[in-house]
Parts: structure tokens; C-alpha cells; sequence
């Protein structure tokens, strides 16, 4: 392969137009695609940037042109010649440099490369793991590497923003202690302190409150965060977060920072322009109208509560469920009941079961008003006027219902809701409808560990009205904690957070955390508190998410530069893997495991 050999790059494989015409170019990159046209090659040579075509005419340069017989794509070039217009009828209006082609005079060939494992456009399947396996191919894709110079742009867009906000950006330890409330730590064996343990930090949440304690008022840090949990689509054992926190402030305020970041980084990478204020909801209301705390507001389908109708009719399932302390709800499919047939009402009955519902109750209004389904006959004419009322049914409507307990009703109609908008085509993805969900509980109660846990994390704020019941009725206590919702996912959450000992440790006895525990976990925490640490609230946003949605993309690893699969593990570098019983032993840890 040859060098350089002084060559030096002039433009960007996208930068070149027809005033460009008659000047001499370097360009470098990769071969895209090769087409031999009678004689004469054509080069799509591609960069970050973009692609320029090149060309090798026998008849301009045969020398030349019979070196370029031996390109094969994905080999890396130099090329060096004229611009020139591009023949009449040949111009290529969807690229920047569609109006013009090099004519090589001078021909390096950096490095050769055999055929890549798959295509390397944006119009082939390939299955994630070969993608995964090979990424650094992947990353040449177009899509790709547009999501990763727009993730570029959205992180100097934040810092730009926060920057000019007085905001101090600081770096927060790696290696922390393990404090485990809420998600499973990463531990990491320490070799010099034998039979301890690191954590890798979930997230920078006492540092931060301690750099406010410290009087920094102001911090941000684009940070990772890892947590070992279980994964999904939208999850990643290790991820990206905009961690901020503020001294001396409200609620209020927190949401015109969280507004404004988004305002900023919308114009900056999508040129939108968003509205000023966000509208907000409470989480008893969001859970009432949509059954979960991060409504997807782009279209309608509200779940509506029938309870109090039909607690007793006739229908033995609605009516027992009432008596024994569940609910009914209901989504009206408005006027597009006829679009679904009875196979599709079947499979979206076995959707709702795997969250828990024992079954999906139907109607379809008929043109004169008469119910169509098994289960009419049950109720008696002032019910059905009074759910359709309520329903707001009218001939050609579906009716769905689910009776169970609260938590069941509300996961399986959200889920429903979502399900029906996607086959209904009533979610227009062109739309950005942010949502601030306010008034979180503070505790919920966990059955499994037959204690309370935190919502949200334990040093989040109480409303000051609920004091009192900390001790009497902790599962009513609301937080001062809220949530930020894009399009039905929760992209950013935080909360004014506990800045007085006392308070912290009546929420860790809320917790079941008995005063030497809180002491052994958290006794730093509980001493800075007691040192003049003030008013503060913060907020952390995830970045992979965020650019998920920017980008359009189906999945989180699409906007991550080296992202983990499914199952946590790299196929790029086959991570997680075994090690030498030295290193084990080295860290005090049994080099004898087996599964």
C-alpha cells in the first residue's frame, strides 16, 4: 500500500459545488460503489461528510485509470484532479455535490480491504448482531453516522446553553460506594483494600448534592451512568445522562432551565421551534386519564372511569371486581370500530393478558344505537345510557374494558391505548408533544421486600403539606419530584431533594433504613446536610433517549457509538469475557465459580 507521500487533503468528500469548476482538489476516503461505463470508472468516494464522485478516463489519464481496474469497494483512496461539470442529464440533485465530478490525475491506494461482511448502505437488512460484530463497518453507514454527528451537535448545544446559564461543568467520581436503593449495582473488586468493593456510580446523585453543599449553586456533567438490570429496547447496561443540579431554587424554576435546554437543543439540531411553556400533569391525573405516568399526548384514546356505573349491575365480572376493591375502565376506539374485525379484537385480548388482564371486554355500537357484543345483555338500558354517556359512544364506536385491580386496569389500557393507536395510524411521528408530570408519590410500598421503597430515590423532597403522615401513612406522602415526557417516554426526571438532616433521616426510616445502616451507607451525606447545605434541585436527562427520538431511530444502540445487546454483552469485543485466575486471585475473589 502507498503513503501519502505529501498529499494533503483540500476539501471534505461533500464540500466541492460548481464553484468549485476548474480548481485542482485532494479528496480522501473510501470507495462506496464502483461502475465501469464503457471503459470509463466512476468512483463514489465517500468521508463523514459525504460522497463526491470521482472519475478515471482512459483517454484523460491511462495510467491512472488502468491502477483504478484494482478497486474494490470499501478501499481507501487518495485522489488528486480537476473538478468538472458533470455531463448534461447526469446531474445528481439529492447530493450537495451532484453538479460536479473530479477527473483524477493522481491515484494512491492508502489501503485495500476485502468485501465487507454486508452491505454498507442504508436500503439492506442486516441483523443487529453482524452490525453489532462489526461495528466500526456499521458506523460508515450513512444513518448511522449522521445519528452520531447529530448526538455531537446536541452535546455542544447543552453545554453552549448551560455554559451562558452560569452552570460550572464538573466531573463526579467513577468509582464510588455501593449504595444499593434501586437498581443493582456494578461492583468492582478492589485489589489494594482485599474483600472491598467499588461501585460504578447509577447515577452522580450525592455528589452533586454535595457539590451544592460545597457552594458551586450551579452543575452540570454529561456523565455515564451504569445499572445492572434488565434490558430493553430503549435501555443499555451503561448509558449517557445530563446530570444538573441548583442551589436556592423552586420547581419553577428547574422547568424554565428544562424548558429552554430543550427549546436550544431543538433549534440547534432539528431547527424547531418549540412553544415557551410545557403544559403539565399531575401523576394522579396522568394515571387516571392514560394509566401510566408518561402519557403519549399525540392522540386521544383516554381511558375513562366506569366504576361507580356498573358497581351493580348485572355482569358478575364487573360487579365483583367493584366489590372487592378494584375498577373499571374503558377506551372508546371513537368511530373507527368497524376498521377492526372480531380477529383483531381476539389478538388484542391476548395482548392485553401478558399485563395481567384476565380478559378484554368488547362492544361495537351499531348504526342505531344498539350494543353488539356477549356481554349487552347484562346491564340494563340506564347503565348502558349512562356508560355511553360517559363514553361518549355513538353508532360505529368500540368500547373496550378491563375490570381488575388498579394496577392491573392501568398497565393493560395503557398498553391497549398505545396498541391502538399504533394499528388506528393516529400517532403522526412528525409531532413533539412534551409533558411535565408533577406530584409523584414519595414511597410505594414493595411486597416482595414487605417494605416501602422510594419512587423516585431517597433523598427526594416531600411536599411539606404531607409531612405529618411520613410516620402515619408513608404511601400518601407526595413528593416534590417530577418527570419530563417526549412523545409517551420519559426523558429526564428530578426533584427538589432533602437539604435537612432531620427530614432525610425520617425518610430513611420511612424506608425501612434503620438509624446504623443510614449511618453505614450514608453517614457522609447525613453530616454534610448538618453543615449549612442549602435549598437545592436538580434534574438528570438521558441523552440516549433523547437522540433516539431526535433521530427517528427504532432503537437506542442506533444512536450509541459501541452499545451493548439485549443481553449486555459487546459482540465487537466480546465483552463481558473470562480472565486469568491471576487477576482473579489478585482480587481476593474465588477463581473456582462455576455456573
Amino acid at each position: 500500500m502507498e503513503s501519502l507521500g505529501g498529499l494533503k487533503r483540500t476539501q471534505n468528500c461533500n464540500a466541492l459545488n460548481t464553484s468549485h469548476i476548474g480548481q485542482e482538489v485532494t479528496l480522501m476516503g473510501w470507495v462506496m460503489r464502483r461502475r465501469d461505463h464503457g471503459g470509463v470508472i466512476f468512483i463514489d468516494l465517500r468521508d463523514r461528510w459525504g460522497i463526491t464522485q470521482v472519475v478515471f478516463n482512459p483517454e484523460h489519464n491511462a495510467e491512472v485509470h488502468a491502477k483504478a481496474h484494482d478497486l474494490r469497494s470499501e478501499w481507501v483512496l487518495a485522489v488528486r484532479g480537476m473538478v468538472c461539470q458533470r455531463p448534461d442529464g447526469m446531474a445528481n440533485d439529492k447530493l450537495p455535490t451532484g453538479g460536479i465530478e473530479v477527473m483524477v490525475n493522481e491515484l494512491r491506494i492508502l489501503n485495500s480491504s476485502p468485501t465487507p461482511p454486508f452491505p454498507l448502505d442504508d436500503d439492506s437488512e442486516v441483523s443487529e448482531n453482524l452490525r453489532l460484530k462489526y461495528r466500526y463497518l456499521d458506523l460508515r453507514r450513512p444513518s448511522i453516522s449522521k445519528n452520531l454527528v447529530m448526538r455531537h451537535q446536541a452535546s455542544h448545544a447543552i453545554r453552549t446553553y448551560l455554559n451562558e446559564l452560569n452552570f460550572l461543568e464538573i466531573e463526579t467520581p467513577i468509582l464510588t460506594k455501593s449504595t444499593p436503593e434501586g437498581a443493582r449495582d456494578y461492583l468492582v473488586p478492589s485489589r489494594v483494600n482485599a474483600g472491598k468493593f467499588y461501585a460504578l456510580p447509577q447515577s452522580p446523585q450525592i455528589f452533586k448534592q454535595l457539590l451544592m453543599v460545597a457552594g458551586m449553586d450551579r452543575y452540570y456533567q454529561i456523565v455515564k451512568c451504569f445499572r445492572d438490570e434488565d434490558l430493553r429496547a430503549d435501555r443499555q447496561p451503561e448509558f449517557t445522562q445530563i446530570d444538573l443540579e441548583l442551589s436556592f431554587v423552586d420547581e419553577e424554576e428547574i422547568y424554565q432551565i428544562g424548558e429552554g435546554m430543550m427549546q436550544h437543543l431543538f433549534k440547534a439540531t432539528l431547527g424547531l421551534d418549540l412553544a415557551q411553556t410545557f403544559p403539565r400533569m399531575t401523576y394522579a391525573e396522568a394515571m387516571e386519564r392514560f394509566g401510566n405516568d408518561k402519557p403519549d399526548t399525540r392522540f386521544g384514546l383516554e381511558l375513562v372511569n366506569l366504576t361507580e356505573i356498573v358497581k351493580d349491575c348485572g355482569f358478575t365480572v364487573f360487579a365483583s371486581v367493584v366489590k372487592s376493591g378494584g375498577l373499571v375502565k374503558s377506551i372508546n376506539a371513537k368511530g373507527r370500530g368497524a376498521e377492526l374485525s372480531r380477529k383483531n379484537i381476539d389478538d388484542l385480548t391476548e395482548y392485553v393478558a401478558q399485563y395481567g388482564a384476565k380478559g378484554l371486554a368488547w362492544v361495537k355500537v351499531k348504526e342505531d344505537g344498539e350494543w353488539q357484543s356477549p356481554i349487552a345483555k347484562f346491564f340494563t338500558d340506564a347503565e348502558r345510557s349512562a356508560m355511553g354517556e360517559a363514553l361518549d359512544a355513538t353508532p360505529g364506536d368500540l368500547l373496550f374494558f378491563v375490570a381488575d385491580q388498579p394496577s392491573v386496569v392501568h398497565q393493560a389500557l395503557s398498553e391497549l391505548r398505545l396498541e391502538l393507536g399504533r394499528m388506528l395510524k393516529l400517532i403522526d411521528s412528525t409531532l413533539f408533544h412534551f409533558l411535565w408530570v408533577t406530584d409523584f408519590p414519595l414511597l410505594e410500598y414493595d411486597v416482595n421486600e414487605k417494605r416501602f421503597s422510594a419512587v423516585h430515590h431517597p433523598f427526594t423532597a416531600p411536599n411539606e403539606e404531607d409531612l405529618d403522615k411520613l410516620e402515619s401513612d408513608p404511601g400518601a406522602v407526595r413528593s416534590r419530584a417530577y418527570d419530563l415526557v417526549l412523545n409517551g417516554t420519559e426523558i429526564g426526571g428530578g426533584s427538589l431533594r432533602i437539604h435537612q438532616q432531620a427530614i432525610q433521616s425520617r425518610v430513611f426510616s420511612a424506608l425501612g433504613i434503620s438509624a446504623d445502616d443510614a449511618n453505614d451507607k450514608f453517614g457522609f451525606l447525613l453530616q454534610a446536610l448538618e453543615m449549612g447545605a442549602p435549598p437545592h434541585g436538580g434534574m438528570a436527562f438521558g441523552l440516549d433517549r433523547l437522540m433516539m427520538i431526535l433521530t427517528g431511530s427504532e432503537s437506542i444502540r442506533d444512536v450509541i457509538a459501541f452499545p451493548k445487546t439485549q443481553k449486555a454483552t459487546c459482540p465487537l469485543t466480546e465483552a463481558p469475557s473470562s480472565v486469568a485466575r491471576k487477576q482473579l486471585t489478585e482480587l481476593y475473589l474465588r477463581p473456582d465459580w462455576k455456573e
